[in-house]
């Protein structure tokens, strides 16, 4: 069974097109969750909405329980990574990831950051050998094959590999760059572009979008219907 992490990262609560404000992200995520589950109802979800309720930003009291050694670690160490530990549980768990995240000033919105601060942590989502010098880090998350899938929105156009403004555009690279780091290295990438100029282009970039989104869901749904068919005849 497949299991599936919807993150939404839009500080705009509703779906674009249906709520008045609406987020072009979220509607994006809410297609592939959607779609994907049309085609194979028994998957399963997780919804982690962090641009309504954002996770907490790591301080001192966070960076110090986190580099504790588990046989030195004091009581209240445990209670200050209880989310650090339900969000990365919730992340090992899923086979997809979904992220919905609009392009915030050429990066990543603030919420979306701090759970990403909190899923990045030695010993639980890699590890860290200074004994190996020349490749010191193990990505925990490795264990099997994860995807990643970041659908994102953005007010300007030109922001993709090749495009005149891609070397402005710090959401994909730096979330790739982050989840590689613990093992998930299989990241798709869709966006919709115009939203400040709105209009035809607007509704053409979005219309596109959903076509590519439409066509990962089956591209990323044939390794997983191998998959279940190889165990059953096993």
């Amino acid at each position: 069974m497949t299991h599936i992490l919807q993150l939404d990262a839009s500080a705009r609560p509703g779906l674009a097109g249906t709520d008045a404000h609406g987020s072009l992200s979220r509607r994006l995520t809410q297609r592939f969750v959607t779609g994907w589950q049309a085609r194979q109802p028994a998957t399963t979800v997780t919804h982690r909405d962090v641009g309504g309720s954002p996770p907490s930003f790591i301080d001192q009291r966070w960076i110090q329980a986190a580099f504790t050694p588990p046989e030195r670690q004091e009581p209240w160490m445990a209670e200050v990574l209880a989310e650090s530990d339900r969000l990365i549980d919730e992340l090992a768990a899923a086979d997809v990831m979904v992220i919905g995240a609009p392009l915030y000033n050429f990066g990543m919105p603030a919420a979306l950051k701090a759970w990403l601060d909190q899923v990045v942590r030695m010993g639980r989502t890699v590890d860290y050998d200074p004994s190996r010098p020349d490749d010191p880090f193990t990505p925990l998350l490795a264990d099997r094959p994860r995807h990643a899938v970041i659908l994102s929105s953005r007010g300007g156009a030109g922001f993709e590999p090749g495009g005149e403004l891609a070397h402005m555009n710090h959401l994909e690279p730096g979330l790739a760059t982050a989840l590689a780091f613990i093992g998930i290295t299989r990241i798709h990438r869709v966006a919709v572009e115009h939203q400040e100029e709105g209009g035809e282009r607007l509704a053409a970039s979005l219309a596109a979008a959903e076509r590519r989104v439409e066509a990962l869901i089956g591209q990323l749904q044939e390794p997983f219907q191998a998959h279940r068919e190889a165990a059953v005849m096993a």
